[in-house]
């Protein structure tokens, strides 16, 4: 989901290179944009501020609405597209939420308006399959960063489910510097949402280290930290302990230990040793074309496909639990 993330040092190369000006024109570092179309048993909606796919009930019967939402990579990806359609068949109707990169929407990760998230699930609830008082919220990577603040906001969101997550709101990924920020990803009523700065980039460790690095000094930027004890229903988090993206392991156990000590939400951390930042997803067969990518962010690619095959269904279990009937 955030593996384009890598390309911060070559970005940071190319602005001593060539320029700035030249970096901003072209734009090297900016991952391939992949919209996807919604397929025979789902539909796009550009409407009101939405942009996405929606993937109804199959019966048409009002059900749990799920907000999917995925990673850095942004418009609508095949990754969240999968997820989706997985819940769909587990009898969800599902919103995968475009947020950014997408027509009318911020080209850069930067003061992403968290309204849009809001947007979108006021809109999942008012369709005819949904049934409005069972809503939950499903994200990977920065789509589970938004997805816990978007949890800690809104009392009726009763379960969230997130993968490879964060515990803070981080700086944003401007794509023109090859990724570094100097705001908040998100925004709120048009200002900065409180975030935690980047540390310094480390060779030896890369993306990782900026993260790792934020983290040490995050008793400087309390406001940063997602107030997960606001969170109407249980949380469950899905990680990968050698994750080379960042530290989503520890991240996950911050949520944890402040949903504890503050009377909080019920938190369930699902960690898998031999996994990265690919731990959370829809399982892939060893004969598929991705399979050894899976190991591209940390782990080896058996690792996180048996993450995959022990943590999805979990997933669906812990939804139909809280969200289902």
């Amino acid at each position: 989901m955030l593996r384009w993330l890598i390309i911060i040092l070559l970005g940071l190369m190319a602005l001593l290179a060539v320029g700035v000006g030249a970096v901003f024109v072209l734009r090297p570092f900016e991952p391939p944009l992949e919209i996807v179309d919604a397929g025979d048993t789902g539909r796009r909606v550009n409407e009101a501020g939405v942009f996405g796919n929606y993937f109804p009930s199959a019966d048409g019967a009002p059900a749990a609405g799920v907000l999917v939402l995925g990673g850095s990579e942004g418009g609508l990806g095949g990754g969240a597209k999968r997820m989706a359609l997985a819940l769909q068949e587990s009898g969800f109707s599902v919103l995968q939420l475009g947020y950014y990169r997408a027509e009318g929407q911020p080209r850069d990760l930067i003061l992403v308006p968290i309204e849009t998230f809001e947007q979108g699930l006021d809109w999942l609830k008012r369709q005819p399959e949904v049934d409005a008082e069972r809503l939950a919220v499903v994200g990977a990577s920065k789509g589970a960063e938004a997805g816990l603040i978007l949890a800690a906001r809104r009392d009726d969101i009763d379960a969230a489910a997130l993968g490879a997550p964060s515990s803070v709101a981080w700086a944003g990924i401007n794509w023109a510097i090859g990724g570094g920020g100097l705001n908040s990803s998100w925004s709120l009523g048009g200002e900065p949402l409180p975030y935690l700065p980047y540390g310094r980039f480390d060779g030896k460790t890369g993306v990782y280290s900026v993260y790792a690095g934020g983290l040490e000094a995050l008793s400087d930027h309390p406001d940063a930290v997602v107030p997960v004890e606001k969170a109407a229903g249980p949380i469950l988090l899905v990680c990968g302990e050698v994750d080379t993206l960042w530290p989503s392991c520890p991240m996950a156990r911050q949520v944890e230990a402040r949903a504890a000590a503050n009377d909080g939400p019920e938190v369930t951390v699902l960690a898998y040793r031999d996994a990265g930042h690919a731990a959370i997803g829809v399982p892939v067969a060893a004969d598929s074309p991705g399979y050894e990518r899976l190991g591209g962010l940390g782990g080896s690619p058996d690792g996180n496909a048996a993450a995959r095959d022990d943590g999805w269904p979990k997933l669906v279990g812990f939804l139909e639990r809280h969200v289902g009937e």
